[in-house]
């Protein structure tokens, strides 16, 4: 068969069309050598299909299939979940809760559920890195537009974007964080967090990132009126652009509660933009008993 981020829309319907289907597919990804017994390593099983278990001929034992995966003991067909993942892993928009909802034919909390959980899933894949290198770093708000102050004295969402870039000078990897301000306090928490120790920061002159040299990073300030302004970070304030068109456009903006979530799948589609394709083998791809393999 051939790859599930391959496969056009009939195809993703021939080989994923049933539960059975499902079930193997994920099968493969935990047993690639085939099935066995986690307790007495006997390779034949039965498939009891209305608990999603693996039951060994031999001892009995009974292994979920979907233990440690997005899908453990959920309410919802394995079809389902399948399809709502090749959903989202081939609009590169991004997927509302509400458009979900009326593809699958579910009820709007459910598809909104589904999608939390896929999301959470893209944040912890990308939890395992840091930027290094040379790191562009800005601070930007979200929402909609309001009467009074704008820019670092609004009342809006505010968060920290951080740009790893490449020895050509090419944007490689992203990060975003929400932050409660800018503040230093708050600047070095995202900096600690995200980028490695040592990593060149480069970053406007603002008082808030005065202390990165303190906290063990290489950091070059610069004014941004003395600067080209329409070269100054430049790929980095192209991105802010469209984090803000993504959010706008897709989900119509949103309140500080779910923003974080919406910024981790932002984040997890640009940093595997070269390989669009392949992210939903990421989501169902496991290794180990308690872990997601993601990519």
């Amino acid at each position: 068969m051939a790859k599930a981020e391959s496969l056009s829309l009939l195809d993703f319907l021939k080989y994923f069309g049933t539960e059975e289907n499902c079930a193997e597919y994920i099968m493969s990804k935990r047993w690639k050598d085939g099935f066995s017994c986690l307790k007495c390593n006997h390779t034949e099983y039965y498939y009891i299909r209305t608990r999603q278990l693996y039951e060994c001929r031999k001892c009995h034992y009974q292994a979920s299939i979907t233990a440690g995966t997005l899908f453990h003991k959920t309410k919802q067909p394995l079809t389902v979940w399948f399809w709502a993942i090749y959903l989202v892993a081939h609009d590169k928009r991004g997927k509302s809760a509400l458009s979900l909802s009326d593809v699958l034919g579910l009820n709007y909390r459910t598809a909104f559920n589904m999608l939390r959980k896929i999301r959470a899933a893209m944040k912890d894949r990308d939890s395992g890195y840091m930027l290094s290198g040379v790191v562009e770093m800005d601070d930007a708000y979200f929402g909609a537009p309001r009467k009074g102050k704008d820019g670092r004295g609004s009342d809006k969402s505010k968060a920290v974007i951080a740009l790893s870039k490449d020895a050509q000078n090419h944007p490689e990897f992203l990060k975003i964080e929400t932050i409660n301000g800018v503040t230093i306090e708050e600047i070095e928490r995202v900096a600690k967090k995200h980028i490695q120790p040592g990593s060149m920061i480069v970053s406007d002159g603002h008082r808030s990132y005065k202390r990165l040299m303190e906290v063990g990073f290489v950091h070059e300030a610069k004014a941004y009126y003395k600067e080209d302004k329409d070269d100054f970070l430049k790929m980095l304030h192209i991105i802010i652009g469209n984090v803000k068109a993504y959010i706008q456009g897709t989900y119509h903006g949103l309140g500080s509660t779910y923003l974080q979530s919406y910024f981790d799948e932002f984040c997890f589609r640009f940093n595997r933009r070269f390989n669009p394709k392949e992210i939903f083998d990421n989501w169902i791809k496991r290794e180990g008993v308690h872990s997601i393999c993601f990519w």
